[in-house]
Protein backbone atom coordinates (compact mmCIF):
# COMPACT_ATOMS: atom_id res chain seq x y z
CA UNK A 1 0.00 0.00 0.00
CA UNK A 2 1.18 3.49 -0.88
CA UNK A 3 0.72 5.86 2.06
CA UNK A 4 1.52 9.56 2.44
CA UNK A 5 0.53 12.05 5.13
CA UNK A 6 0.53 15.82 4.80
CA UNK A 7 -0.20 18.51 7.37
CA UNK A 8 -2.32 21.20 5.71
CA UNK A 9 -3.93 24.49 6.64
CA UNK A 10 -3.56 26.78 9.63
CA UNK A 11 -5.06 24.20 12.01
CA UNK A 12 -2.57 21.58 10.77
CA UNK A 13 -5.09 19.03 9.57
CA UNK A 14 -3.70 15.63 8.64
CA UNK A 15 -4.49 14.81 5.02
CA UNK A 16 -3.82 11.24 3.94
CA UNK A 17 -3.17 9.79 0.49
CA UNK A 18 -3.67 6.02 0.23
CA UNK A 19 -3.28 3.99 -2.94
CA UNK A 20 -2.77 0.51 -4.32
CA UNK A 21 0.82 -0.48 -5.03
CA UNK A 22 -0.44 -2.52 -7.98
CA UNK A 23 -2.82 -0.19 -9.79
CA UNK A 24 -1.67 3.19 -8.41
CA UNK A 25 -5.33 4.04 -7.82
CA UNK A 26 -6.29 5.48 -4.48
CA UNK A 27 -8.08 8.02 -2.34
CA UNK A 28 -7.47 11.23 -0.45
CA UNK A 29 -8.80 11.53 3.09
CA UNK A 30 -9.55 14.93 4.66
CA UNK A 31 -8.07 17.43 2.20
CA UNK A 32 -8.55 20.39 4.51
CA UNK A 33 -6.52 22.97 2.58
CA UNK A 34 -3.51 23.48 0.29
CA UNK A 35 -4.90 21.74 -2.78
CA UNK A 36 -1.77 22.55 -4.80
CA UNK A 37 0.47 20.76 -2.31
CA UNK A 38 -1.79 17.71 -2.26
CA UNK A 39 -1.99 17.58 -6.05
CA UNK A 40 1.77 17.96 -6.31
CA UNK A 41 2.21 14.91 -4.06
CA UNK A 42 -0.32 12.93 -6.11
CA UNK A 43 1.59 13.82 -9.26
CA UNK A 44 4.94 12.91 -7.68
CA UNK A 45 3.57 9.49 -6.75
CA UNK A 46 1.99 9.08 -10.21
CA UNK A 47 -1.39 8.19 -8.73
CA UNK A 48 -4.92 8.13 -10.09
CA UNK A 49 -7.26 9.38 -7.35
CA UNK A 50 -10.69 7.83 -7.66
CA UNK A 51 -12.18 8.94 -4.33
CA UNK A 52 -11.99 11.93 -1.98
CA UNK A 53 -13.36 11.20 1.50
CA UNK A 54 -13.92 13.46 4.48
CA UNK A 55 -14.25 12.02 7.97
CA UNK A 56 -16.61 14.85 8.93
CA UNK A 57 -17.94 18.13 7.64
CA UNK A 58 -15.87 20.68 9.58
CA UNK A 59 -14.20 23.34 7.45
CA UNK A 60 -10.64 22.28 8.30
CA UNK A 61 -11.23 18.85 6.74
CA UNK A 62 -12.89 19.85 3.47
CA UNK A 63 -11.39 23.12 2.25
CA UNK A 64 -9.58 21.55 -0.71
CA UNK A 65 -12.27 19.05 -1.71
CA UNK A 66 -13.61 20.97 -4.70
CA UNK A 67 -10.15 21.66 -6.15
CA UNK A 68 -9.17 18.00 -5.83
CA UNK A 69 -12.42 16.70 -7.32
CA UNK A 70 -12.16 19.15 -10.20
CA UNK A 71 -8.51 18.28 -10.88
CA UNK A 72 -8.73 14.50 -10.55
CA UNK A 73 -12.30 13.64 -11.54
CA UNK A 74 -12.60 11.66 -8.30
CA UNK A 75 -15.91 10.90 -6.63
CA UNK A 76 -16.62 12.66 -3.34
CA UNK A 77 -17.79 10.71 -0.27
CA UNK A 78 -19.11 11.83 3.11
CA UNK A 79 -20.56 10.14 6.17
CA UNK A 80 -24.33 9.95 6.30
CA UNK A 81 -25.09 11.38 9.70
CA UNK A 82 -28.36 13.32 9.68
CA UNK A 83 -27.99 14.43 6.05
CA UNK A 84 -28.41 11.11 4.30
CA UNK A 85 -31.79 11.81 2.72
CA UNK A 86 -31.74 15.47 1.72
CA UNK A 87 -30.32 16.37 -1.72
CA UNK A 88 -28.22 19.51 -1.51
CA UNK A 89 -28.30 19.54 2.29
CA UNK A 90 -24.56 19.00 2.60
CA UNK A 91 -23.52 21.93 0.41
CA UNK A 92 -26.10 24.20 2.07
CA UNK A 93 -24.80 23.22 5.50
CA UNK A 94 -21.16 23.86 4.58
CA UNK A 95 -22.06 27.21 3.06
CA UNK A 96 -23.94 28.19 6.22
CA UNK A 97 -21.08 27.05 8.48
CA UNK A 98 -18.41 28.92 6.52
CA UNK A 99 -20.38 32.01 5.52
CA UNK A 100 -20.20 30.91 1.91
CA UNK A 101 -16.40 31.06 1.87
CA UNK A 102 -15.95 27.32 1.26
CA UNK A 103 -17.46 25.74 -1.83
CA UNK A 104 -17.95 21.97 -1.96
CA UNK A 105 -19.56 19.71 -4.54
CA UNK A 106 -22.55 17.61 -3.70
CA UNK A 107 -21.37 14.18 -2.51
CA UNK A 108 -21.40 11.28 -4.97
CA UNK A 109 -21.40 8.72 -2.15
CA UNK A 110 -22.97 8.80 1.30
CA UNK A 111 -21.28 6.28 3.56
CA UNK A 112 -23.01 4.50 6.43
CA UNK A 113 -21.80 2.17 9.16
CA UNK A 114 -20.73 -1.16 7.71
CA UNK A 115 -20.06 0.09 4.19
CA UNK A 116 -16.78 -0.92 2.58
CA UNK A 117 -14.59 1.29 0.39
CA UNK A 118 -12.98 -0.93 -2.26
CA UNK A 119 -10.21 0.42 -4.47
CA UNK A 120 -8.70 -2.57 -6.26
CA UNK A 121 -6.78 -4.47 -3.55
CA UNK A 122 -7.51 -1.88 -0.85
CA UNK A 123 -10.52 -2.40 1.41
CA UNK A 124 -11.56 -0.06 4.22
CA UNK A 125 -14.55 -0.58 6.50
CA UNK A 126 -16.65 2.46 7.36
CA UNK A 127 -17.32 2.95 11.07
CA UNK A 128 -19.94 5.50 12.11
CA UNK A 129 -18.30 7.35 15.03
CA UNK A 130 -20.36 10.45 15.91
CA UNK A 131 -19.73 12.66 18.91
CA UNK A 132 -17.29 15.31 17.71
CA UNK A 133 -19.53 15.74 14.67
CA UNK A 134 -22.90 14.10 13.96
CA UNK A 135 -21.68 12.82 10.57
CA UNK A 136 -18.25 11.59 11.69
CA UNK A 137 -16.89 8.37 10.23
CA UNK A 138 -13.66 6.46 10.71
CA UNK A 139 -12.05 4.14 8.16
CA UNK A 140 -10.45 0.84 9.15
CA UNK A 141 -8.46 -1.59 7.03
CA UNK A 142 -5.06 -3.18 6.53
CA UNK A 143 -4.20 -2.76 10.22
CA UNK A 144 -4.71 1.01 10.23
CA UNK A 145 -7.49 3.35 11.32
CA UNK A 146 -8.21 6.84 10.05
CA UNK A 147 -10.00 8.24 13.07
CA UNK A 148 -10.74 11.81 11.97
CA UNK A 149 -11.33 13.94 15.05
CA UNK A 150 -12.85 11.12 17.08
CA UNK A 151 -9.64 9.83 18.65
CA UNK A 152 -6.25 11.52 18.94
CA UNK A 153 -2.92 10.57 20.46
CA UNK A 154 -3.78 10.98 24.17
CA UNK A 155 -6.84 13.02 23.30
CA UNK A 156 -10.32 13.14 21.81
CA UNK A 157 -12.25 15.53 19.59
CA UNK A 158 -13.93 18.60 21.05
CA UNK A 159 -17.54 18.23 22.08
CA UNK A 160 -18.45 21.87 22.73
CA UNK A 161 -19.65 22.60 19.18
CA UNK A 162 -23.33 22.49 18.15
CA UNK A 163 -24.33 18.90 17.41
CA UNK A 164 -21.52 17.45 19.52
CA UNK A 165 -21.91 15.05 22.43
CA UNK A 166 -19.26 13.71 24.81
CA UNK A 167 -21.47 10.75 25.69
CA UNK A 168 -21.87 9.87 22.03
CA UNK A 169 -18.14 10.30 21.41
CA UNK A 170 -17.28 8.06 24.36
CA UNK A 171 -19.68 5.41 23.07
CA UNK A 172 -18.16 5.62 19.58
CA UNK A 173 -14.64 5.15 20.92
CA UNK A 174 -15.46 2.36 23.35
CA UNK A 175 -17.84 0.40 21.12
CA UNK A 176 -16.30 0.96 17.68
CA UNK A 177 -12.62 1.86 18.02
CA UNK A 178 -11.48 0.16 21.22
CA UNK A 179 -12.83 -3.15 19.90
CA UNK A 180 -10.19 -3.11 17.14
CA UNK A 181 -6.89 -5.00 17.64
CA UNK A 182 -4.50 -3.27 20.03
CA UNK A 183 -1.79 -3.09 17.36
CA UNK A 184 -4.02 -1.08 15.01
CA UNK A 185 -2.16 2.08 13.99
CA UNK A 186 -4.34 5.16 14.43
CA UNK A 187 -3.90 8.09 12.05
CA UNK A 188 -5.95 10.96 13.48
CA UNK A 189 -7.21 14.17 11.95
CA UNK A 190 -4.63 16.20 13.87
CA UNK A 191 -1.40 15.37 15.62
CA UNK A 192 0.85 12.29 15.67
CA UNK A 193 -0.14 8.69 15.13
CA UNK A 194 -0.80 6.27 17.95
CA UNK A 195 -2.19 2.76 18.44
CA UNK A 196 -5.47 1.46 19.79
CA UNK A 197 -3.61 -0.36 22.57
CA UNK A 198 -1.78 2.78 23.69
CA UNK A 199 -5.01 4.76 23.80
CA UNK A 200 -6.88 2.06 25.73
CA UNK A 201 -4.09 2.06 28.31
CA UNK A 202 -3.34 5.75 28.56
CA UNK A 203 -5.93 8.09 27.03
CA UNK A 204 -7.02 10.25 29.99
CA UNK A 205 -10.35 11.25 28.44
CA UNK A 206 -11.82 7.77 27.94
CA UNK A 207 -11.74 5.18 30.71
Amino acid sequence: MIFEALSVGFIATNCYIVASEVSKRGMVIDPGAEAKAILKEIERLKLKISLVVITHSHFDHLGAVKALVDATGAKFAIGAGPLKAAPGAFTKMVSAMTGGSTKTPDPDMVLTDGDVIDIDDLHFNVLFTPGHSPDEISLYGHGILFSGDTLFNSGIGRTDFPGCSYEQLEESIKNKLYTLPDNTIVYPGHGPETTIGDEKRGNPFIR
